[in-house]
């Protein structure tokens, strides 16, 4: 059909639109980068304000990544990201797959619990008060255990397992396997996607760990990357730990720009050299997860 010349001004406009809105997207993105290698005494001579250095600097991160405090949080967030998102796999793909067995001996009572986490949440005091019973105050399992799995997740994943034909476990029970068995022979390969698309999700959550690192630690040598990162962005005065952290930005002679933008560039690497990897998976188990019910 041939277009009108209403219907190319229309175009037309939503094009400029998108760029426009492209553009102050990624604008900030881009400053952010160019201020971590902009050279500090260029930084200082422009006054702070850097579109394309003349001159590019590794200074930052060369200060950075010999900080013991920005190492030590990047450890204990790489912790979280890799065992927190394995431990939680196993739970969610677990439970789902129990769940989605007919024979389960209670599986009404379990699936009416999963729904009522989704409509009833205890709220921060009770499950403070869980957590300190339990004694994991100042220990990194605190920011893993309360969240290890979540009842949106184990619907959508229990809808995934229902979607692959019984036939399968009939076989492989026939051949002499369990229903542990079945899960880690026939089921889990089948999974990949969902669990990679899950897997992303959870990693995600526990890399960017904020707010129940802030309820739960108080030792500053445990918290995760995004409390060192909070403390020098906003307040390295009065935040937990900011004194370490003023004391950390203020040992060499860097503007205290460079170096924070530094940080935030090595905070969001290794999401970003994630998710290349689990595309092709991620994009399939979003798909199947929705439009299975």
């Amino acid at each position: 059909m041939k277009e009108g010349l209403g219907d190319r001004i229309f175009s037309t406009t939503n094009i400029v639109i998108l760029i426009i809105v492209g553009i102050l997207t990624l604008f900030p993105l881009y400053y952010v980068f160019i201020v971590s290698f902009t050279d500090p005494h260029e930084y200082i001579q422009k006054s702070g304000f850097v579109l394309f250095p003349q001159d590019w600097s590794l200074a930052a991160y060369e200060y950075l990544l010999s900080t013991s405090a920005f190492i030590n949080a990047t450890g204990i967030s790489t912790f979280l990201a890799t065992v927190g998102t394995a431990f939680s796999l196993i739970i969610t793909s677990a439970f789902s797959f129990g769940l989605s067995r007919r024979r389960l001996r209670g599986r009404k009572i379990l699936m009416f619990m999963v729904l009522f986490t989704l409509i009833f949440n205890p709220g921060i005091i009770p499950l403070y008060l869980v957590v300190r019973d339990l004694g994991l105050i100042n220990s990194v399992w605190s920011l893993i255990l309360p969240v290890a799995t979540s009842g949106w997740y184990v619907i959508l994943m229990k809808s995934f397992f229902d979607s692959i034909p019984v036939e399968l476990e009939e076989a492989a029970t026939i051949d002499g396997c369990n229903d542990l068995g079945v899960f880690i022979r026939i089921i889990l390969p089948l999974s990949a996607p969902s669990l990679a698309a899950f897997g992303l999700f959870y990693a995600v959550a526990y890399w960017n760990t904020f707010f129940s690192a802030v309820l739960y630690i108080s030792d500053f040598s445990k918290v995760p990357l995004q409390i060192v990162l909070r403390n020098m962005l906003v307040d390295s005065d009065t935040t937990m730990g900011g004194a370490a952290a003023a004391e950390m930005m203020s040992e060499k002679q860097l503007p205290t720009e460079t170096i924070k933008m530094a940080a935030v560039v090595l905070s969001t690497i290794p999401i970003l050299l994630v998710y290349p990897f689990l595309q092709k998976h991620f994009t399939k188990g979003v798909m199947l997860g929705s439009v299975k019910g």
